[in-house]
């Protein structure tokens, strides 16, 4: 019964050095798309982690369970995992691991809910500020232009992607500004972020005490943002939408010496501007192999004992 601890182990150990090593890196400022990869390898093998160790915690308190999970297996691999000394600590582990599996899901449909609340209200709010013509189908336009007063662009995910633009960031964007600002929306959009903000803000907030779970969610709220102004960088240049964000952002004080909800804009302008090159393909393709491996060595801790018995 040491592969259950072995995987609890290893998923603090997990929960502890990546968000560390990933914070002194200095690439991911330079490929976000990789470093969103990153991160989801890594949660991915943390919560990875207490599945299986849960699993084998609770085959070794209850023979019902330890029937199902070894069914197909020989008897020489149920022995391999010593299931019968794990003791009467083997169900409370299972138990306290399925409470939490459990309050994960709970607080994801939390959040998909609270989601769609929050984006039936949007899209209410645009239809009274942009009431629709005769004529109009609701959701046929992809791109709703509103009077405002405040210079801003913004995305409605759902089953119909909207681009919402005010009459003030019409004024202000000029030329390929504009283009540029929609681009980064439609990046928004292409790679469907508001998941990853969902499942992010989920474990963040059903596990408050957890770091890992906090840093993941920043880091999604800032890696997004960063990859979406790539995607427009790539098509419109860095000086263009650089630009733009200052011409949306000068008037919310954003830019002066305290911060605001809208801190990370002016380090978004500043790695615009420094125009960093990207990593070559072949670092990029290594760091998402290593990825990639990073939710495998769970698998491997908890299939060695097995695997050595048939060998």
């Amino acid at each position: 019964m040491m592969v259950p601890v072995a995987l609890l182990l290893l998923g603090a150990l997990t929960a502890v050095l990546a968000p560390r090593l990933l914070a002194r890196a200095k690439w991911p400022e330079r490929e976000p798309v990789v470093a969103l990869w990153i991160w989801q390898c890594v949660i991915a093998a943390v919560l990875l982690c207490c599945l299986l160790s849960m699993l084998l915690s609770a085959a070794g308190a209850w023979h019902q369970v330890r029937g199902r999970v070894f069914a197909p297996a020989p008897h020489g691999v149920v022995e391999a995992y010593a299931l019968g000394a794990g003791g009467p600590w083997a169900a409370g582990v299972a138990v306290i691991l399925a409470c939490g599996g459990l309050w994960t899901g709970a607080m994801l449909a939390g959040e998909v809910l609270r989601a769609r609340a929050r984006r039936r209200a949007a899209r209410t709010e645009l239809r009274r500020r942009a009431p629709l013509l005769p004529g109009e189908e609701p959701g046929s336009d992809r791109l709703v232009v509103i009077e405002g007063e405040r210079p801003d662009a913004w995305w409605l995910p759902g089953s119909a992607p909207q681009l919402a633009i005010t009459t003030a960031a019409l004024r202000r964007l000029k030329g390929r500004q504009l283009d540029a600002v929609l681009a980064h929306e439609q990046g928004h959009a292409a790679a469907r972020h508001d998941w990853l903000l969902h499942c992010s803000s989920a474990l963040a907030n059903g596990f408050p005490q957890v770091p890992v779970f906090a840093a993941f969610r920043d880091e999604m709220h800032r890696l997004v943002e960063l990859a979406a102004d790539d995607v427009a960088s790539r098509r419109y240049g860095r000086l263009t939408i650089a630009l733009a964000l200052v011409e949306l952002n000068e008037d919310r004080g954003v830019f002066g010496p305290c911060p605001t909800a809208h801190a990370q804009v002016p380090q978004r302008v500043n790695r615009l501007l420094a125009a960093k090159p990207r990593l070559t393909p072949g670092r990029r393709l290594r760091l998402t192999a290593a990825g990639a491996l990073v939710p495998v060595v769970p698998l491997l801790v908890a299939f060695v004992p097995g695997l050595s018995a048939l060998g």
